[in-house]
C-alpha cells in the first residue's frame, strides 16, 4: 500500500488550518522591531508595572518560588483575590469560587472548554475583543452576534433584540462591560433583566470584567456578581493586565460557582498546569490596598488623555465618535472606509501610527478604528497630528 502523502497543514483540523488571524496582531506584527512607529493598536498602557509588584516578583524568585503550585493557584493569591472582590464589590466571595489563570484570555478559554459542546451557540455582545470569538471557534461553537447600537453619541444595548437572538441552542451569553472597544457600560437595571432571562432559560452568563476599575464615573463598574446567587450559571472573568499595567505578566482569574473549582483545576492542569509561580506572588502585591493609589492616579491620567484624543478626533471631518465612559479606547467611525484592515495598514505606511481595524471586533466594527489612549500626552498629540491629514 502506498503511503498517504499529506502536508502537515492538510493533516490538522480543517477549521484550525483556516482559522482567521487576529487582525490587531496583523497590524502589530508590522510594527515589531521598529522604533519609528507609534503603536496605538494594542490595548496596553506605556506605564511601567508598579515597583511594589516588580519587587514582589523579584523577592519571590529570590525565595526560589519556581516550582509547581496547586492547579487552582497558590492559596495566598486565591485568598487575596477573594478579599479583593469582597472589598471592591461589598459582596461575599469565597476562596473556593476563585481560580487563578494564566491571563484573562486563558480564563476565557477555560470557560469555553468547560461549557461548550460542538455546535452550541454563544450570543456575543459586539463589537468585542476578537479573541473571544476565536476561543468559541476553537471549541467548534457557533457565534451569534448581538450588535450594540450607536446613536446620539453613545452606545446602547437593545435587550429585546438580545433576548430574541437566543434560541434552544443558546449555551451562553458573553458580555464585556465596560466594553472593549466601545467603552460601553451596562446599567444595573439591564444586568437584572439579563440575569433573570438567563435564569429562566438555563443559559450561562459569561462576564468579562477586565475594565471594571477603568471608568470615568466612580469605579468600579457594576458587576453581575453583585446581584447573583451562588448557584447562578454565572462566571466572571478578570485580569491583572489593565488595572495594574501587567500585560506581559499573563495573570488572571475567574470567579465561578464553587462546584466548578475542581473542574477548572483539571482544565488548568491540561492547559498550563498552573500559572507561573513567582508571577502569582507578584499578583498578591498588586491586590494590596497600597496599590490603590496607583490605580486612582492612572484613571485620572487616562481621563485627561481621553479628553485630549476625543477633542482632537471630533475636529476631524471624516470622523464620527462617541465619547467612551470607560476603558482606554476610542472607537470611531471613518466616513468612506469599507475595509478597515486595509485602511489601517495604509495609515501605518503613510503616518507611522498603528491603529486597530474595526473589523477585528466583528462585522459590527467595520468602518471603525480603535485607538488606545493609554499613552503619554506627548505621544498622543504627535500621533494625532500625523494622522490628521488622512481624516480631513
Amino acid at each position: 500500500m502506498s503511503p498517504i502523502k499529506r502536508s502537515s497543514l492538510e493533516a490538522i483540523r480543517p477549521d484550525m488550518a483556516h482559522l482567521p488571524p487576529n487582525m490587531i496582531r496583523e497590524i502589530a506584527d508590522l510594527c515589531f522591531h521598529r522604533d519609528d512607529v507609534t503603536m496605538l493598536c494594542f490595548g496596553e498602557s506605556d506605564d511601567e508595572t508598579p515597583r511594589n509588584i516588580k519587587d514582589a516578583a523579584a523577592q519571590s524568585l529570590a525565595h526560589n518560588d519556581t516550582f509547581y503550585t496547586p492547579n487552582s493557584g497558590v492559596p495566598e493569591l486565591r485568598h487575596a483575590l477573594a478579599d479583593y472582590m469582597r472589598r471592591l464589590y461589598s459582596i461575599p466571595v469565597n476562596t473556593n469560587q476563585i481560580t487563578v489563570t494564566a491571563s484573562g484570555m486563558s480564563a476565557i478559554m477555560l470557560v469555553m472548554q468547560a461549557i461548550l459542546n460542538a455546535g452550541d451557540e454563544v450570543v456575543v455582545i459586539s463589537p468585542i475583543w476578537p479573541n473571544v470569538n476565536g476561543a468559541i471557534k476553537v471549541l467548534q461553537g457557533k457565534i451569534v452576534d448581538m450588535n450594540l447600537d450607536e446613536k446620539d453619541g453613545q452606545w446602547s444595548l437593545d435587550l429585546n433584540r438580545l433576548f430574541a437572538r437566543c434560541t434552544k441552542k443558546t449555551r451562553a451569553i458573553f458580555l464585556n462591560a465596560p466594553n472593549n472597544p466601545t467603552g460601553w457600560c451596562i446599567s444595573i437595571e439591564e444586568q437584572h433583566d439579563i440575569l433573570m432571562f438567563c435564569r429562566q432559560r438555563g443559559i450561562w452568563l459569561i462576564c468579562d470584567d477586565v475594565y471594571a476599575r477603568l471608568t470615568y464615573a466612580p469605579p468600579p463598574a457594576p458587576s453581575f456578581l453583585q446581584i447573583a446567587e451562588p448557584d447562578d450559571l454565572l462566571i466572571a472573568v478578570n485580569s491583572f493586565s489593565k488595572t495594574w499595567s501587567m500585560t506581559g505578566w499573563r495573570l488572571g482569574w475567574l470567579t465561578a460557582p464553587a462546584a466548578l473549582l475542581d473542574v477548572f483545576a483539571k482544565l488548568n492542569e491540561f492547559n498550563v498546569a498552573a500559572p507561573t509561580t513567582f508571577v502569582q506572588y507578584a499578583g498578591i502585591a498588586a491586590l494590596a490596598t497600597d496599590s490603590d493609589p496607583y490605580v486612582t492616579d492612572m484613571v485620572a491620567r487616562l481621563n485627561k488623555r481621553r479628553d485630549l484624543v476625543v477633542d482632537s478626533l471630533v475636529s476631524f471631518k471624516r470622523v464620527r465618535i462617541a465619547t467612551p465612559p470607560a476603558t482606554f479606547y476610542t472607537f470611531f467611525a471613518v466616513d468612506g472606509v469599507t475595509d478597515s484592515l486595509s485602511f489601517a495598514k495604509d495609515l501605518l505606511k503613510k503616518t507611522g501610527v498603528a491603529l486597530a481595524p474595526g473589523r477585528a471586533f466583528g462585522e459590527a466594527g467595520e468602518g471603525y478604528l480603535r485607538l488606545c489612549f493609554a499613552k503619554s500626552e506627548s505621544v498622543l498629540s504627535d500621533a494625532l497630528q500625523r494622522i490628521r491629514p488622512i481624516f480631513e
